[in-house]
Formats: C-alpha cells, structure tokens, sequence
C-alpha cells in the first residue's frame, strides 16, 4: 500500500483517469514521490498542500511489489516514518502500470499512525 498527498489539481487528474493514474510530472517536478504511510502524507498534505492553498487530500493504493522493486530502496527524508520511493519522471507510466486496483481517497478523519524506517 501506498500514499500520496495531492492538492485540488492533481486529484482533479487522477479523477479523470478514471481513479488508474497519476499524471505526467511537470517540468520543475523531475521525481514522483510516493510514501509508505499514510500518517507522512497526511503531514505532507496539511502542511505543504493547505499551506499552498491547494487542497488537502491524501490518495491510498496498491501496486505490484515485483514491479516497485525497480525503485527501491525505499528512502527515509527525515523523521523515522518521512519514508518515500523515488520514481524518476520519465519512469512514470510504468509506474502507473504497476497500480492494482483502483486509486482511492483517504478519509483523513480515520489515520492511524503506522511505523516507517
């Protein structure tokens, strides 16, 4: 299972792909950060997203552990739980591929923290 934070926009994308895909990165965006747990893209997502004004929004889904391979190791940025996956830009549509099931919404309001690196 894994999180990312987005804002108005980037959900917007996503629910436009049907709930499958992630968007291509844009130019200033050469990394595709994904995390481990929902309780740093909840962090990410209120401190960064709503201090920007762009929405709070954490989406959860599942992909082929075989294929997430190619982007390990997983990193850890920070405190023990700041933990991410580094997907080149131009590595996005295998990415994409890799998602099993359709990408949901996180009801924020039912986090629980989860132990990271």
């Amino acid at each position: 299972m894994l999180y990312r934070p987005v804002g108005d926009v980037e959900l917007g994308l996503v629910a436009a792909s049907a709930w499958s895909a992630f968007p291509p990165r844009l130019p200033e965006q050469p990394i595709f950060y994904p995390v481990t747990n929902v309780t740093y893209a909840r962090e990410i997502a209120e401190r960064w997203n709503a201090s920007e004004g762009r929405g709070v929004h954490v989406l959860r889904f599942r992909a082929r552990e075989v294929d997430l391979s190619r982007w390990l190791p997983v990193r850890c940025v920070g405190a023990a739980h700041h933990t991410e996956l580094w997907v080149p830009a131009a590595e996005l549509e295998a990415f994409n591929a890799a998602i099993v099931g359709p990408i949901e919404e996180v009801d924020l309001g039912s986090v629980v923290p989860r132990r990271g690196c």
